[in-house]
C-alpha cells in the first residue's frame, strides 16, 4: 500500500469543489457516466486500430445503489487504469487523460466525451469517501485500489478485480441520501444521460402484472444509443422525427409543424434537429425547450447564450464538441466558435422558412399564425434575420387573406394613399369591438389588416422606422388602428368639409357632453371634439390617439415604457356636427340632457365600454325613450 498527498496547488481543494466549483449537485452522476463512457469509447479506438485483441465483450455501464451500505456504484468495462495512470489522472488533479487520449487518436476518437478535467472530482459533492478499483486492458497490468476520504490524503495499493474496467464506489454523505433512491438516480441518468453513445444500465426492467410492479430478468437500458440527430437525414422518415420529438418532449401533446436537420464538420462541429413548435402566444412559456449537448451528454437546456433569443422558442437538440464549457458544463462562455454557430443555426432556419415558402405559399399561410409571433420575434431583435424574413413574413387581412408586406402595399396603394401622399394601412385587433368601424371602411373600399398579436404593434412600428429611413428611395406609410378616427380623418381624400356651427354654438355643445361623461379619471380620460363627419356616420363616436395607444400597448413588453402604462386610457369623443340628431340637440332644449345622455352611451357601447350600472341605466333609458 502507497499513500501520498494529491497534487493540486490548493490546501484543500475539496471545499472548493464542493461549495464553488460545480454549481449543481447532480451533476456528479453525469461526470462520472461521461467519463466511464470515455473509458469505454477508448477501449473501441483501441481495438480499432489493433491494440486490443479479441472480442471486446461486455461494454454496458453499469449504476449499482446498495442502501445497506450506503454506497452509489459506477461501473464499466473500458479501458481501465494502471497505479500509474491513476497517481497520473487522479492524485495530478490539473491532468485530463481524455484530452491526451483525443491527442494521440485525433483521427479515430469521434465518440470521446472528454476534455472536461475535473469531473471525477465532482463524486465528493455527495461522498464522504470514494473508491476506485480498476483493472487496465494491458496484458500483465495489476488492478489498483484508491481511496481518499475528502481531503488531500488518499491510499492506493494492489487488489484482484475479476474484469478489465473501473469501478467508481461513492459512499453518500448522510446529508445527500436522496441519491440511494432508485426514483432519484433513474431521473437523473434518463436526464443527463438519455442519449449517451454506450448503453447505460441500471437495474431491472419492471411491468405491471396481476395488479402489482414485478421485476424482470432484463436489464433496464436507460439510453438510445444512436439518437435521430446522429443519423443521416436520409436514413429518417417524418414518423422518424416526430418520434423523435415526442422523446424529447414526452408531455407535448402537438405534434411539431416542421424540422430542420443541422450537420456541419467545418469550420466547427455541429449537429442537431430543430423543431418548429405552435407558437401562440405568450412568449416566455415557450423558451428553453433546446437541449444543448456535447458528444450526446446532456448539458443544459438554457441556450441564450448559444443561439440569438428568438430562436430559444424552438425545440430540440444542438450537440457540439466546439462549445466551450467551464468544469461543471452549466454555464457556456461567449467566443468565436459560438458566433459562428449562432450565425449558421440563423441563417439555416431563414434558409428552411424561405424554401417551405417558395414550395408551396398556400401551405405557409395556413401555417403562419402557428409560426408568427416567432418569425416577427426574429425580425425584431436580429437585422440579418430581418432581410432573409421580410420576403416570407406575412400580414393578414381581416377576411383571411395573406401577402408579404410589399405584395400588401401594393394591392392598397391605389385605394388607400391618402391626398398627402401617405399610404395608410387600416388594422384592427379586435374585429368584433371595430365593426362599425371596419364595415365603414369596407364600403369605401379599404381593406383592414387583422393585428392582435402580441407582437404586432412592435412589427408595426419598425415597419414605418424602416420606411422613414428609406428617405426619398422609401415611402411614407403609417398603420393606424380603425377606430383611431373616422374614417375620412384617417384616408383624408380631400379638405374636411366645414360645419355650419358658430364658435359659441360648438362651445356650448362640448360643455354639454363633457358635463355629462363619467368621471372615472383615473382609468379613462374623455376629451369631446366637435366636429363634422359623414352624415351616415354615427351622431357620437369614440376615438382613440394612436400614438399614446401604442405606446401603452409596447410598454406592456418593452421595458423603459413604464410611464406610458401607468397612463389613463385617453379617448376622443367625436361629436358629428354634421348628424341630424346633433342638428336637433341644438335646435330643441326640451329633453336635451337624456338625449345627450343616450348618445353618449350609444357611443360607449359601440366601444365596448359601457358595463355595470351604467348599462342597466342605458337599457332602462332605451326602453323608456321607446
Amino acid at each position: 500500500m502507497s499513500k501520498g498527498t494529491i497534487g493540486v496547488t490548493s490546501d484543500n481543494i475539496f471545499p472548493v469543489i464542493k461549495k464553488f466549483l460545480y454549481s449543481d449537485h447532480e451533476i456528479f452522476l453525469r461526470e462520472l457516466i461521461s467519463n466511464a463512457v470515455d473509458a469505454t469509447a477508448k477501449l473501441k479506438t483501441l481495438s480499432s486500430v489493433g491494440e486490443v485483441k479479441g472480442d471486446l465483450g461486455d461494454t454496458r455501464v453499469r449504476v449499482f445503489i446498495n442502501k445497506e451500505k450506503k454506497t452509489l456504484t459506477v461501473s464499466d468495462h473500458g479501458v481501465g487504469m494502471t497505479a500509474e495512470e491513476v497517481d497520473r489522472y487522479i492524485n495530478q488533479i490539473a491532468f485530463s487523460g481524455a484530452e491526451e487520449f483525443l491527442a494521440r487518436y485525433k483521427d479515430k476518437a469521434e465518440a470521446i466525451i472528454g476534455h472536461f478535467g475535473l469531473g471525477f472530482y465532482s463524486a465528493f459533492m455527495v461522498s464522504k469517501k470514494v473508491e476506485i478499483f480498476s483493472q487496465s486492458y494491458q496484458e500483465d497490468a495489476k488492478a489498483v485500489h484508491w481511496s481518499c476520504e475528502g481531503d488531500p490524503e488518499y491510499t492506493m495499493e494492489d487488489t484482484i478485480k475479476a474484469e478489465r474496467g473501473t469501478d467508481i464506489v461513492l459512499h453518500i454523505d448522510d446529508e445527500f441520501s436522496q441519491y440511494l433512491e432508485d426514483a432519484t438516480i433513474e431521473g437523473l441518468l434518463k436526464k443527463y444521460c438519455k442519449f449517451l453513445p454506450v448503453e447505460i444500465a441500471f437495474g431491472k426492467k419492471k411491468e405491471w402484472k396481476d395488479g402489482k410492479e414485478v421485476e424482470l430478468d432484463e436489464e433496464n437500458i436507460i439510453n438510445d444509443i444512436n439518437p435521430a440527430w446522429t443519423r443521416k437525414p436520409a436514413d429518417l422518415t417524418d414518423e422518424d422525427y416526430d418520434k423523435f420529438y415526442h422523446e424529447l418532449y414526452p408531455m407535448q401533446m402537438d405534434e411539431p409543424l416542421f424540422h430542420i436537420h443541422l450537420n456541419v464538420d467545418y469550420p466547427f462541429n455541429l449537429t442537431g434537429i430543430l423543431y418548429f413548435p405552435k407558437i401562440k402566444s405568450n412568449l416566455d412559456v415557450h423558451r428553453n425547450k433546446i437541449q444543448l449537448y456535447c458528444n450526446q451528454v446532456y448539458v443544459t437546456d438554457e441556450v441564450e447564450n448559444i443561439v440569438p433569443e428568438y430562436l430559444t422558442l424552438l425545440h430540440g437538440v444542438i450537440d457540439s464538441p466546439d462549445i466551450p464549457l467551464n468544469v461543471s458544463r452549466s454555464y457556456l462562455q461567449s467566443d468565436n466558435n459560438v458566433k459562428k454557430i449562432s450565425g449558421y443555426i440563423t441563417k439555416k432556419v431563414a434558409d428552411k422558412l424561405a424554401e417551405l415558402y417558395k414550395a408551396d405559399k398556400e401551405e405557409f399561410a395556413k401555417k403562419w399564425d402557428d409560426i408568427k409571433m416567432f418569425i416577427q420575434f426574429g425580425m425584431l431583435t436580429d437585422e440579418k434575420f430581418y432581410e432573409k424574413a421580410k420576403e416570407f413574413a406575412l400580414y393578414k387581412s381581416i377576411d383571411g387573406k395573406y401577402a408579404t408586406f410589399e405584395e400588401y402595399k401594393a394591392q392598397v396603394k391605389e385605394a388607400q394613399t391618402d391626398k398627402d401622399g401617405n399610404l395608410v394601412l387600416l388594422y384592427t385587433n379586435d374585429p368584433d369591438a371595430h365593426y362599425t368601424y371596419i364595415e365603414r371602411a369596407k364600403a369605401k373600399g379599404y381593406d383592414v389588416l387583422l393585428m392582435d398579436g402580441e407582437l404586432d404593434v412592435h412589427v408595426m412600428s419598425q415597419a414605418e422606422q424602416k420606411a422613414m429611413m428609406a428617405g426619398e428611395e422609401g415611402e411614407k406609410l403609417r398603420f393606424v388602428r380603425i377606430d383611431s378616427d373616422t374614417i375620412e380623418n384617417l384616408i383624408k381624400k380631400e379638405e374636411t368639409a366645414k360645419d355650419e356651427l358658430s364658435d359659441e354654438q360648438r362651445e356650448g355643445l362640448r360643455k354639454a357632453f363633457e358635463g355629462l361623461l363619467p368621471t372615472d379619471a383615473d382609468k379613462l380620460k374623455y376629451n369631446v371634439v366637435c366636429e363634422p363627419a359623414a352624415a351616415d356616420a354615427l351622431p357620437v363616436f369614440l376615438t382613440q390617439n394612436e400614438f399614446m395607444r401604442r405606446m401603452k400597448e409596447m410598454s406592456a413588453h418593452q421595458q423603459g415604457m413604464s410611464f406610458y402604462g401607468q397612463m389613463p386610457d385617453s379617448y376622443n369623443l367625436v361629436v358629428n356636427t354634421a348628424h341630424p340628431a346633433i342638428q336637433a340637440l341644438i335646435d330643441k332644449t326640451e329633453g336635451q340632457e337624456e338625449r345627450m345622455k343616450q348618445l353618449i352611451d350609444i357611443a360607449l357601447l359601440a366601444s365596448g365600454l359601457l358595463k355595470g350600472e351604467a348599462l342597466a341605466k342605458f337599457v332602462n333609458r332605451s326602453v323608456e325613450l321607446l
